[in-house]
């Protein structure tokens, strides 16, 4: 799930900006505990950007611990510097032309993670998430594969909803930025939550966050574990390119369906499940799935691995940052080649989801739109 931290303390100092500039409160440092120097009276604070900096603590230092996404300080509680641990997120006041804290704002990183896991759980129950297909008055109809078949789904939105949109480059979702209905465009992928509908292919949306992402596939060259990349030959063009994997990124490792399905068993038609047949259309979709696969870990990763790996369209060809990066994905692959071919692609399908940009929920239109979910609450 995305990391909540960084952009709650961000927006904590917007909100306390006008008063900085007023009283030229000095500079300030935002990041994560690394640890402390007792004999020295110091805190390690590593940056979201950046080197690790030591931070002088004194007699006067105030301490301030506030909940997740709470924006003011007037909520927050005094605790002791002793209260703040290692991993917590903090925003760091400083004395003027010193490394000296005046002021420390802590973040739990306990507090984070139950607040990441209610709110990953809320974006699960109350929302969809599909492709844009189209855009009408005050309805967006997003498209979604499942495993086999593809649905249609219906956000309502209103003047109070929210709107948010992944910036490039970007991997986080809480970082996604302010938006408005005008900047979604068909291709998009889209999240919203709200009121949801009994059979749960509409919502009347409170919040809706989209963007433009990229799905790329293909065996790994080469693993860089102390810069945290890898490189691919990409399907799509056959040259080289490079992963940057981050804190953020999530790495799932898919079962060996080939060894799950039952003989005779393909990619489309209708599945056996205790004895009787249910429609492809019923089948869980890709999304379901890799939220049930546990983290798998970067060291996990070897050359010659087949891997498809979600991202925002950055500024680079040759470049991307994962979002979501899927190992062991040979058989997802060749999955989304028979669809492409024909072979167990739903009726109707036919020129659906043929550019890059297609995103979440499950293949569609063959390499060039397979896709994996790439906005993760």
């Amino acid at each position: 799930m995305a990391a909540y931290a960084f952009t709650a303390l961000g927006v904590l100092l917007i909100g306390l900006a006008p008063a900085m500039a007023q009283t030229a409160v000095p500079k300030f440092v935002v990041g994560a505990v690394d640890g402390f120097n007792a004999e020295s009276a110091e805190i390690r604070v590593k940056p979201d950007t950046g080197e690790t900096v030591s931070l002088k603590i004194t007699s006067t230092t105030q301490v301030l611990r506030v909940a997740p996404g709470e924006k003011d300080l007037k909520k927050a509680e005094p605790i002791k510097i002793t209260d703040v641990a290692s991993g917590d997120h903090v925003l760091v006041n400083l004395m003027p032309a010193a490394f000296e804290a005046r002021r420390i704002v802590v973040m739990s990183s306990v507090d984070i993670a139950k607040r990441n896991e209610a709110d990953s759980l809320d974006w699960n129950k109350r929302g969809i998430a599909g492709i844009v297909a189209a855009k009408s008055g005050n309805e967006i109809t997003l498209r979604k594969r499942s495993m086999q078949a593809e649905v249609k789904l219906t956000v309502a939105v209103s003047d109070g909803t929210q709107y948010r949109r992944y910036a490039p480059d970007s991997v986080k979702f809480a970082d996604a930025r302010k938006s408005g209905m005008a900047e979604i465009s068909v291709g998009d992928q889209l999240r919203a939550r709200g009121q949801k509908s009994e059979d749960g292919l509409k919502v009347t949306a409170e919040e809706v966050v989209f963007g433009t992402f990229v799905t790329k596939a293909g065996p790994i060259t080469a693993v860089n574990v102390e810069a945290k990349e890898i490189t691919i030959k990409d399907l799509a063009t056959g040259k080289p390119l490079a992963i940057k994997l981050t804190g953020d990124s999530q790495v799932k490792k898919l079962p060996d369906f080939a060894a799950m399905m039952p003989p005779g068993g393909a990619a489309g038609g209708n599945v056996a499940v205790a004895g009787a047949t249910r429609p492809a259309r019923a089948a869980p979709d890709l999304t379901q799935m890799l939220e049930r696969i546990p983290p798998s870990k970067f060291e996990d990763l070897k050359a010659g691995e087949m891997v498809v790996v979600s991202s925002t369209k950055g500024s680079s060809n040759d470049q991307i940052t994962a979002i979501m990066l899927v190992g062991n994905a040979g058989m997802l692959i060749q999955m989304a080649s028979r669809q492409s071919a024909g072979d167990g692609r739903p009726a109707g399908a036919a020129g659906m989801g043929s550019g890059p940009s297609m995103m979440g929920g499950g293949m569609a239109g063959g390499l060039s739109g397979l896709n994996i979910p790439g906005m993760i609450p």
